[in-house]
């Protein structure tokens, strides 16, 4: 079925919100590049230090920019784009290999929490990994902020009775279906949309929320023991079987 004049107002105005939360969220990046390079001019003992930094810098705004575009493919193109059986250890544990570079920069620790066996689920792997790496950098550029807040980003995976949940997690109430609430109702009227849990436009909270609606799938606030964290819910796929 084709896309009716209402969901084509709606896409409209979910992609401009998008695109202000992107725009707000490559500022800071651009601008440490800008400040790095000009120290590395005036620094040449810390250039490789400073060198990495900037790449890495540069290769986050590239990442949020190409899952911002894969969540407007997905929702215009689903034709384009398999549900099939996917492995959630595997899409979390490549995720967590994308953020690695990043959570170094920020000094915070990444830690694949998988408990248990779980058999495949239906998604778009692509779409799946991108939404937790949105996430995932999110979180680490919010974690150093966070009051009492230890600087270890989880990503896990657990059962419920809704399906299979996979997300990431923290120490922190801050990450809370509250701020997540607010963030939504916040996102087109202001720069900090995510008042209680990031500085910064939380573009890749965003970003996330879009693949996952575009996979007829949930962003919410999720629980993973003590931890608090933000996640969906993905239903097993008993259909089709994954190779051991």
């Amino acid at each position: 079925m084709g896309r009716n004049i209402k969901d084509e107002g709606e896409f409209s105005i979910l992609s401009q919100q998008l695109l202000l939360s992107i725009a707000e969220e490559l500022k800071m990046p651009l601008i440490q590049i800008a400040r790095l390079s000009e120290n590395n001019r005036a620094n040449e003992l810390k250039n490789e230090i400073t060198n990495t930094v900037i790449q890495e810098t540069a290769s986050s705004a590239l990442r949020l920019i190409d899952n911002y575009i894969l969540g407007v493919r997905l929702t215009l193109e689903p034709q384009n784009f398999e549900i099939e059986a996917v492995s959630v250890s595997s899409v979390l544990y490549d995720a967590g290999q994308q953020l690695e570079a990043i959570a170094k920069n920020y000094g915070v620790e990444l830690e694949l929490n998988i408990a248990g066996k779980f058999g495949p689920v239906s998604a778009n792997k692509q779409g799946l990994q991108a939404a937790l790496v949105s996430l995932g950098a999110a979180l680490i550029e919010a974690l150093p902020a966070l009051d009492n807040c230890q600087l270890k980003l989880h990503l896990a995976t657990h059962r419920s009775r809704y399906g299979v949940v996979a997300g990431v997690y923290a120490d922190t109430k801050q990450i809370s279906a509250q701020a997540l609430k607010t963030g939504r109702k916040l996102q087109l009227s202001s720069r900090q949309p995510l008042m209680n849990l990031t500085h910064s436009s939380g573009a890749g909270v965003f970003i996330a929320d879009a693949i996952l609606k575009a996979m007829d799938l949930s962003l919410m606030a999720s629980r993973h023991h003590s931890l608090y964290g933000i996640g969906t819910v993905l239903n097993p796929n008993h259909q089709l079987q994954l190779i051991p």
